[in-house]
């Protein structure tokens, strides 16, 4: 691990008293790695604009009932099959699935594959969240 750097910094009172608050309902132990964490989540965010290697995971849930859909989506992970690291299915109820997909790769390729998934017939809800390869986040 890198040396450690001391900062300070001032902010307005009603502003410190939030900061203490997210800290406190998000339990972290100290207010510095709760700082680090969104200094990440920015630089992760930044790796997405500037359409970097990236890591996403693509949550769906929808009704298997839907004529082909599970067929159609797996079909569309078979022809990113360079991309799509991998799947989690999991039966919800005797109608509705859910699907966790892992995608590593430019940023601007994972958002066209979540939308061609979310795109789907029968498909109830969608989401992608944005991650990093953590390469330039130690």
């Amino acid at each position: 691990m890198s040396d450690l750097m001391r900062m300070s910094f001032s902010i307005d009172e009603p502003l410190f008293q939030r900061l203490e608050k997210l800290v406190r309902e998000s339990h972290y132990t100290n207010r510095s790695e709760f700082v680090r964490d969104m200094i990440r989540e920015q630089l992760v965010g930044r790796e997405w604009d500037e359409n970097r290697e990236t890591l996403g995971t693509v949550t769906l849930v929808y009704n298997h009932h839907f004529r082909k859909l599970s067929d159609k989506l797996t079909e569309l992970q078979h022809h990113h099959h360079k991309t799509v690291l991998a799947a989690m299915h999991v039966h919800l109820d005797e109608h509705v699935c859910a699907e966790v997909i892992l995608i590593k790769g430019k940023a601007g390729l994972i958002r066209q594959i979540a939308d061609l998934l979310r795109q789907q017939k029968g498909v109830l809800h969608s989401a992608l969240a944005m991650s990093s390869t953590g390469e330039d986040l130690v």
